[in-house]
């Protein structure tokens, strides 16, 4: 009986290890759909001349979940809600980062972006865009150094760890 429970121990926390790699590995694909998604923004903004409503559901049509579900939410939220724009804003970014392997980096962007969207003119729209997406593309390159330095060290660290407590314990 003990072996059992050692064996669903060890499984256990290799099943964690795992999780943890495979979040490490979702990260850089999220922030590129992240940025996908604020290329299409500007795309509309400054050609289109679609209102932001409008552009959310394009951006949704567009993009694969979770930043899918982002703008969706966004659309909805501006069409049922009469808050500010502020507040829709930081309710769909916090829903979205819950929902997501992206972390508190990437919220505090993406809070910045939405304290300046749609309050300035085209010109003015444009280099905030860019400058969110500088900030992302720096967020990217640390995703990426982060799922070659530890990917292969969750994996191996939760099959290790489980090991480690179950001849602890035995």
């Amino acid at each position: 009986m003990k072996w059992i429970g050692a064996i669903l121990f060890i499984l256990t926390t290799t099943w964690v290890g795992f999780e943890w790699s495979q979040s490490l590995t979702r990260r850089p694909k999220q922030i590129r759909q992240l940025k996908n998604a604020l290329q299409i923004l500007e795309a509309e903004i400054l050609y289109s001349q679609l209102p932001l409503r409008d552009a959310f559901l394009t951006i949704s049509n567009q993009i694969p979940d979770p930043t899918k579900s982002f703008f969706l939410q966004l659309a909805e939220e501006m069409t049922t809600n009469n808050n500010d724009f502020g507040s829709i804003w930081k309710n769909s970014v916090d829903s979205y980062i819950s929902k997501s392997s992206l972390n508190q980096t990437e919220k505090e962007i993406l809070i910045q972006f939405g304290q300046t969207l749609g309050q300035h003119d085209f010109t003015q729209q444009q280099k905030h865009i860019q400058l969110t997406l500088h900030h992302l593309e720096r967020e990217l390159q640390e995703a990426i150094d982060n799922h070659y330095k530890y990917s292969n060290m969750a994996k191996t660290l939760g099959f290790l760890c489980g090991i480690f407590i179950v001849l602890l314990l035995i």
